[in-house]
């Protein structure tokens, strides 16, 4: 460890982050051969989740930027994966829905990447399972709180 650095053999920020990467490698692993990638998985199961999401509350969701989202709903309504009316009933939102299509491709990436959440808690058991969580809940809150 450097002077006054962080020992990333101890730190656990750095520990998250190595899992972080590590999960989305494996669940890039098993949605490729499903021609979909983690945005596209995420954006079908938040309109699976909650069906009328704007572009914007799906961008929010799935930690991608606005235009990012609005080229995946394209490609996603183009594709037959997802309806948005034509216009706005209101303002200039357009709910997105999942079409029949949507749904049989998120059932199939759903499957997958369920293998790769069990493949990384299969080692714990169900207590330290809810263990993880709820430490993994406390540390997301207290970053999201202001600092003091």
């Amino acid at each position: 460890m450097s002077q006054g650095g962080i020992d990333l053999d101890t730190s656990l920020g750095y520990l998250l982050k190595q899992a972080s990467s590590a999960l989305r490698a494996a669940m890039e692993d098993v949605l490729r051969p499903l021609g979909m990638t983690i945005t596209h998985y995420s954006c079908l199961e938040l309109l699976s989740q909650r069906p009328g999401l704007s572009g914007s509350e799906l961008a929010r969701g799935a930690f991608v930027t606005r235009q990012s989202m609005n080229v995946l709903l394209q490609a996603l309504e183009r594709d037959g994966f997802v309806t948005r009316p034509a216009e706005a009933a209101v303002g200039r939102v357009l709910p997105t829905q999942l079409t029949p299509s949507g749904r049989r491709s998120l059932a199939q990436a759903t499957e997958a990447v369920r293998s790769v959440e069990l493949r990384m808690v299969g080692g714990l058991t169900a207590d330290e399972r809810a263990g993880a969580s709820r430490i993994l809940g406390s540390m997301l809150r207290s970053l999201q709180e202001a600092p003091s």
